[in-house]
């Protein structure tokens, strides 16, 4: 039995709790219960005082309270009990569903995988998602950026790779919403069961009008669970987190809070270290991957704000939303000018998926430098070869369009998984002028390029 020390609370500001025991201090990142609120140990003030941040709200709590040191961190279940299930940051059931009867329980805070266990092949993780195969390819084990606004389709392709995820791999999707809107968490809930995949999912969530510590804790908690399934149930996992930026809005939170001096633009003076001991992580070792898709809000559209450039440094691929493209009725949405992958280079994918993927990359990019031509003087003022680059640079543009599993519904297009060599077959068809004598409808949504010709 763990002996439970006691102490009493000296001072409440907001979410800081200041607690002072007579006995022996509760180690840092312990979980102290104050008649009913959970307050984690973050700093070691004196020989007998700590200061913790809340993660339940403080209403209610006064000097004097008594304060119990739990002996332990932050507990999460872990195991296939959690299929199906949606949590909080401490690992309760949050759907209304039965209690979770879970004989093993982990610590939130692990340390990362050591490099000697480290699979270092880069290897691609296929989405079935033309767009990102060929052009940003995924890596397996890896973590990528989808970078976007609202309403551009973040949360539709988040679902597809979960639905992806579930029938080509087996594997497991974890989806951890920090700083979540309840309106949002409750429809992608409600999306995934509709779909039928939520029993290759599980969802935890620290919402949005939760203290900063939840949110700041949640996605440790996530990956704990995402742990288990790689290295003990020798799964593959797709962990989605929405969004990396409010991760690190809530480190800010919890800093401005200890009182800690900001640093630039505000930031708190340890985000680094606090975006690493998340990100360091998420690795592929022999017994399975964790591979992630972070959903990064660039605040005011500034890619040079601290919190977006430390995220990057951790990013091997990053695909961009277009709200352009999103407009246009051509989705997935993915601009293929921006979006970029480090594993797209001839030593990882090959020297024909290389060749194929900078050919397309040219003419899109030559097509968006006559657009402006074609606005002034229309079509028919172009010489010969940059109509050609035209018809094929709007054909590519369609064929990279794909019917989703996901929205058959909305939409009446069945839903298509596609092959990477389909893909860049289909790609290097087009390029060759293979479909230029083709209407442009009759390559739009299909998935293998033999469609069109039906």
């Amino acid at each position: 039995m763990i002996r439970q020390d006691e102490g009493e609370v000296v001072s409440v500001r907001g979410s800081v709790v200041d607690v002072r025991f007579p006995g022996s201090l509760p180690q840092i990142h312990n979980l102290l219960d104050a008649e009913g609120t959970a307050i984690e140990v973050l700093l070691h003030l004196d020989l007998d005082l700590v200061r913790g941040i809340a993660l339940t709200p403080t209403g209610g709590l006064a000097r004097g309270a008594k304060a119990i040191d739990t002996g332990r961190p932050i507990m999460v279940p872990v195991g296939d009990k959690l299929l199906g299930r949606v949590f909080n940051v401490f690992g309760k059931p949050i759907d209304h569903g039965e209690k979770i009867d879970a004989q093993d329980l982990r610590s939130i805070h692990q340390n990362p995988v050591p490099l000697s266990r480290q699979t270092t092949a880069s290897e691609i993780f296929e989405t079935g998602i033309k767009a990102i195969d060929i052009l940003s390819p995924l890596e397996r084990g890896g973590k990528a950026g989808l970078l976007g606004g609202a309403g551009v389709g973040k949360t539709v392709l988040i679902m597809e790779l979960i639905q992806n995820m579930a029938s080509k791999y087996q594997g497991i999707s974890i989806f951890c919403g920090v700083g979540e809107r309840c309106r949002e968490g409750e429809e992608l809930y409600r999306e995934i069961k509709e779909v039928g995949v939520l029993d290759k999912s599980v969802m935890v969530f620290g919402q949005m009008n939760e203290p900063p510590g939840a949110r700041f804790r949640v996605g440790h908690a996530a990956l704990t669970m995402a742990e288990y399934f790689r290295d003990d149930a020798h799964q593959d996992v797709l962990l989605l987190i929405d969004n990396i930026f409010r991760f690190i809005q809530a480190g800010s939170e919890v800093s401005g809070l200890l009182g800690q001096l900001p640093s630039r633009v505000g930031y708190q003076p340890t985000l680094s270290t606090e975006l690493a001991e998340l990100e360091e992580r998420i690795c592929s070792t022999e017994s399975g991957a964790i591979t992630s898709v972070q959903a990064v809000y660039v605040p005011a559209d500034d890619f040079t704000d601290p919190a977006v450039v430390h995220a990057f440094g951790h990013l091997s691929a990053s695909i961009v939303l277009s709200r352009r493209m999103s407009s246009q009725g051509l989705y997935p949405s993915i601009d293929p000018l921006q979006s970029r992958s480090k594993m797209l280079s001839e030593a990882v994918v090959g020297r024909e998926h290389y060749r194929i993927a900078q050919k397309i990359r040219k003419t899109l990019a030559d097509y968006e430098e006559l657009k402006d031509i074609i606005a002034m003087l229309g079509l028919e003022e172009l010489s010969a070869e940059d109509r050609r680059i035209v018809n094929r640079a709007r054909r590519l543009e369609r064929f990279l369009t794909q019917p989703f599993f996901v929205t058959e519904q909305f939409t009446g297009h069945k839903g298509r998984m596609v092959k990477l060599e389909d893909a860049l077959d289909g790609c290097e068809r087009i390029l060759k002028d293979e479909f230029q004598d083709y209407p442009e409808g009759s390559l739009y949504m299909i998935g293998n390029i033999d469609e069109a010709k039906k």
